[in-house]
């Protein structure tokens, strides 16, 4: 039996979890920071790093109080060391440093790209939910504020990376168009909210898909595809969702705003779910994993499923979002193998790396 304490501060959650044998989550706590942010529209990183100094401390004691275990019980401590913001991942990684040093314990870096493909072996409830009942090859598909990844996960520890955004992330997209809109921030949940009650068809869109031919056939794709194939662009869709609100003097409002967010929503969806569908097939995937915030979204999830001939799987909403239990459920798996995996990295000359990067 292996329990890992898993700390991640990639960004503006403080999150620390301990994880049993890589599925079973004894704690998981999160402290958010929404509200500090929210009125910047985004994430301030000199605030989020001086916000992780206030909770890691108090985060972490919750965390052993609710799983009821002694830092004697433990077998490691693990921690994000990237990507993410330097500021950030420095107070996770110095306070796992800290607590290794203390208490004689192993220290295991933990890719946070690598870290949301293992949310799919803990073990929780949800249809979605994987359960760990997953046989290679499968693809990844990473859509948050930060990151928008394709990924074939051909093995533990074996990575391709397929594709990612050439600009704006999906999430990050989300949020700018948000305050686009009016709405507040994050611009995610709230573009949800209000496109329940609009037509995805009012406004046309581009998609962006950054190939030499417009797929469209859902025909197996190959590897002789364009250079920019599996990559993903929303810059100029964020460009359309401007000129559209510019024409108006005053902010959209009512089945307006319910027709551009659901048409906004309706092109990130259509590009992130046709890749992933194209993607599972060229590679034979046996099944796809949807993580990251963005895929909380439940046009996102319905479209992706009916899409993909193979199974699509997505946790529940606390692992999709930035959370520490992933971080542990990764760590398991470089702590059981004969030596750390080449995504991880271990001892006390550990440093953050911002642009870190998975296959």
């Amino acid at each position: 039996m292996t329990r890992i304490l898993a700390i991640e501060t990639s960004c503006d959650e403080t999150a620390a979890a301990v994880i049993e044998d890589g599925r079973r989550i004894l704690s998981n706590v999160v402290a958010s920071q929404v509200e500090l942010h929210a009125e910047y529209g985004g994430v301030f990183p000199e605030m989020a790093s001086r916000a992780h100094v206030e909770a890691i401390v108090p985060v972490i004691e919750r965390t052993m109080e609710e799983a009821h275990l002694g830092f004697d019980d433990l077998n490691a401590i693990a921690v994000t060391y990237g990507p993410g913001l330097a500021g950030s991942l420095l107070v996770g990684v110095n306070a796992a440093k800290g607590l290794a040093v203390a208490r004689n314990l192993p220290l295991i870096g933990i890719n946070h790209l690598e870290a949301h493909v293992y949310a799919h072996w803990l073990e929780v409830e949800g249809d979605g939910a994987a359960q760990g009942n997953l046989t290679f090859p499968l693809l990844s598909l990473l859509v948050s504020g930060g990151h928008t990844e394709l990924t074939l996960v051909r093995g533990h520890g074996d990575y391709e990376h397929l594709g990612s955004t050439l600009d704006d992330a999906a999430g990050e997209a989300f949020d700018k168009v948000g305050r686009l809109l009016g709405l507040p921030y994050p611009g995610g949940p709230e573009i949800e909210r209000v496109a329940q009650n609009g037509n995805p068809q009012a406004f046309s869109f581009p998609r962006s898909w950054l190939d030499d031919k417009e797929p469209g056939t859902g025909e197996a794709l190959g590897r002789s595809r364009g250079p920019h194939a599996w990559d993903f662009s929303f810059s100029g869709l964020k460009t359309a969702v401007l000129r559209q609100v510019q024409k108006y003097s005053d902010p959209p409002r009512g089945k307006l705003l319910a027709d551009l967010a659901a048409s906004f929503q309706a092109a990130v969806v259509d590009v992130l779910s046709a890749k992933a569908a194209w993607a599972a097939e060229a590679f034979a995937a046996n099944a796809v994993l949807l993580s990251g915030g963005v895929t909380a979204n439940q046009t996102l999830r319905k479209t992706t499923v009916e899409r993909v001939k193979v199974p699509v799987y997505y946790p529940p909403i606390f692992l999709c979002t930035d959370n520490a239990a992933m971080v542990g459920a990764c760590a398991h798996r470089h702590f059981i193998a004969e030596k750390i995996g080449p995504h991880a990295r271990s001892g006390l000359d550990l440093d953050v790396v911002t642009g870190l990067r998975l296959g």
